[in-house]
């Protein structure tokens, strides 16, 4: 069995805040030993909805040659490390939708005993970021994974605050990630890879 511990980051992000902390979490997932895929999840909205965003156009473009996330990343991955902005209190239907795809991989049993974990944006303070990523969870329990989480395992946690996973209130989409939500996104993607390597190790034992 391969030792290096596989981590995919799947992420949905509409304007970049998401992706930010996407990229983050692939960084401190790379730093702490892991072999990383960053994947998008395909877009639902309408070419004339994005178009009428200069910010959400200008993403699209940069980020036109990430990869789209396949059901395959999920069966290859030790790791999986999710990001999605808040949809009223829940992911973003662009997420769910490609989590919606999984059902053949969780019927073979592919998705049990891994580890997982999940980032969120918010428009505004608070903004439903503990609900969206308790839900995210549920999916995680549904596939029998393994769910890890930053907890208060770092002083940082008292400043970021929030103990379910990294957030950030982006206010409206004015204010990208700051060192305190990029460094809470880095907590929770090690954490997702040690957590990964010890359960690899332990299962290959």
């Amino acid at each position: 069995m391969d030792g290096q511990v596989k981590a995919a980051v799947i992420y949905y992000s509409a304007t970049g805040i998401t992706y930010q902390m996407a990229q983050a979490a692939v960084e401190a997932a790379g730093d702490a030993g892991a072999e990383v895929r960053l994947r998008k999840v395909r877009e639902l909205a309408p070419d004339e909805a994005i178009r009428s965003n200069s910010g959400w156009q200008a993403h699209r473009l940069e980020t036109q040659d990430v990869m789209e996330a396949q059901p395959d990343d999920l069966s290859w991955a030790d790791v999986v490390i999710m990001g999605s902005p808040t949809r009223y209190g829940m992911v973003a239907a662009q997420l769910k939708q490609f989590i919606d795809t999984t059902g053949p991989l969780w019927a073979q049993g592919a998705l049990a005993n891994k580890v997982y974990t999940g980032f969120t944006s918010t428009a505004t303070l608070h903004g439903g970021q503990e609900a969206t990523l308790l839900s995210l969870y549920t999916v995680f329990y549904h596939w029998g994974g393994i769910v890890v989480t930053p907890g208060y395992t770092d002083p940082s946690q008292f400043v970021a605050g929030n103990p379910y996973g990294a957030s950030h209130t982006s206010n409206n989409g004015e204010n990208p990630p700051d060192h305190v939500a990029l460094a809470a996104t880095a907590l929770t993607a090690k954490r997702a890879v040690q957590m990964g390597a010890a359960l690899k190790q332990g299962m290959a034992g």
